[in-house]
């Protein structure tokens, strides 16, 4: 094999909490991810010079060490010797800079293309085991589905399925530094948690209304005073028929759950044309 194509999905948070400020400087969280159906498009291919050569559609993006792409690259070169090189193209459709994990799920592909590439069979443990060292999100991005992330994001566990939904994302022209919002946190203060289990619960139910009934992000009372759009985007959905409307990550994207196509079609249609958000798709809950 000396080419392979790869799609590397996006990812919302349904439930997002921190616990606290561990004595290294990352926070401690307690997380439900949920993998959605956008997707950037990843073409790796082998080239006989030692070198790591990336393209993208998007002229601002870094294409040096600076993108995760080149890290899980080198990484897996580093690790396993790996003759020749990689050239990549990437086609970026994930909003960037947008609590969506965009960077993580782009260097988890890739990871899991030189797998492949290299035929290395590396199981996937061990791939998110190599994962949490280019960023604690690209574990998770590994696995996919539906999942409880712990720690700083890298202790997972598997949960059931997300039932089937109609997913609107919306992002405002705004990028939002996650360094920046985590460092602006003091766990200390945060006086309403989200109810992760109960999330997971009504997961298992099979019960979306439930699973939206119970959605909370900490991060918002950071991002939101900083950016007002935000609570703007949240409103306009809730009051187009969104069953709940969150924060994703750290911001700056907006979601909300749907309980029709129609609806999500006609809340998508008023947000581009009051354009407090650039980026307006719908999409679905992914659990391959």
């Amino acid at each position: 094999m000396n080419s392979i194509r790869l799609k590397a999905r996006a990812k919302i948070n349904l439930g997002l909490d921190v616990l606290r400020k561990r004595e290294d400087g990352y926070h401690e969280v307690r997380m439900i991810m949920q993998t959605i159906g956008i997707y950037d498009r990843i073409i790796l291919d082998k080239i006989p010079e030692e070198d790591i050569r990336i393209k993208t559609n998007l002229g601002f993006l870094p294409v040096n060490e600076n993108n995760l792409i080149y890290k899980a690259i080198k990484l897996m070169k580093d690790e396993y010797n790996l003759p020749g090189g990689i050239e990549v193209d990437l086609n970026k459709f994930i909003p960037v800079a947008a609590g969506m994990a965009g960077g993580s799920t782009d260097a988890a592909s890739t990871l899991f293309g030189i797998n492949k590439l290299f035929n290395l069979k590396l199981p996937m443990e061990k791939l998110m085991e190599l994962g949490v060292n280019i960023g604690a999100d690209v574990p998770y991005c590994i696995m996919r589905g539906t999942a409880l992330a712990e720690g700083i994001g890298e202790k997972l566990t598997k949960l059931s399925p997300m039932p089937h939904c109609h997913i609107l994302i919306a992002k405002p022209p705004i990028n939002v530094s996650t360094k920046m919002v985590y460092e602006n946190l003091d766990s200390k203060e945060i006086t309403k948690h989200p109810d992760i289990d109960g999330i997971i619960d009504a997961i298992n139910e099979g019960d979306i209304n439930k699973i939206a009934a119970r959605m909370g992000n900490v991060l918002e009372d950071v991002t939101i005073p900083l950016y007002p759009v935000i609570n703007t985007i949240k409103q306009d959905m809730l009051n187009h028929g969104a069953i709940n409307a969150m924060m994703s990550g750290s911001g700056p994207t907006v979601f909300g759950i749907f309980p029709d196509e129609q609806t999500a079609l006609d809340c998508q249609h008023f947000l581009k044309e009051k354009k407090d958000a650039r980026q307006v798709y719908i999409t679905e809950s992914f659990n391959c």
